[in-house]
């Protein structure tokens, strides 16, 4: 890591990429500068796109630390290979399947992270009064898709992009993202629907 001019901090689970150009270059103008030879533009576009980077991280992966651990071999991917990127889709797209990309391989090396059951505890809630937050069971119910099925899902159903965008991030066909899609649905439906059942009966 040394000699790159930029520096990686974590805090909370959270990365924290130095910056030392406050300039407002465009992505593709920083990754430009990076391949160039500009010390840092790398840590000031990773910067700017570590929140949505770390947050697709977290849900893709199964555990806080496999985020951070993935994102940062993400980072280390997207600097090392930032020469061959072709801006036929947005830098952002770019770092995205790198992120995505580094978070299936970790998964598929350790097979037990990649669809684990929702166990008593996982719905149980200390204060019986206490509201559910939506978040959270949203996120604990992508934990329980195969992994195939969440990159898909969160590619299209939470940041938004289309089946065609998806099919080229992830690799695959077209008709492969919609039956992953319509599948990983289907089974987050009900698993949304028995979270409501529990915080009615309570």
């Amino acid at each position: 890591m040394s000699g790159q001019g930029w520096r990686v901090h974590y805090c909370s689970g959270m990365g924290t990429f130095a910056s030392h150009d406050g300039r407002d270059r465009t992505d593709a103008e920083l990754l430009a500068a990076h391949v160039a030879g500009d010390r840092h533009a790398f840590a000031e576009l990773f910067g700017r796109h570590q929140r949505q980077l770390y947050r697709l991280a977290k849900v893709t992966s199964r555990h806080p630390e496999d985020a951070a651990d993935a994102l940062q071999e993400a980072m280390l991917a997207a600097h090392r290979k930032a020469p061959t990127f072709r801006h036929d889709a947005s830098v952002s797209s770019w770092l995205y399947r790198i992120v995505v990309n580094c978070c299936l391989d970790r998964l598929r090396r350790n097979k037990t992270h990649a669809a684990l059951p929702l166990g008593d505890d996982d719905c149980r809630i200390g204060d019986p009064t206490a509201r559910v937050d939506t978040a959270i069971v949203v996120e604990r119910a992508l934990l329980r898709l195969p992994v195939d099925q969440r990159a898909v899902v969160v590619a299209v159903d939470m940041q938004g992009y289309s089946i065609a965008e998806t099919a080229r991030l992830l690799g695959i066909p077209e008709g492969t993202v919609k039956s992953r899609c319509s599948r990983a649905r289907a089974k987050l439906a009900q698993s949304l629907a028995s979270f409501d059942g529990v915080a009615t009966a309570r």
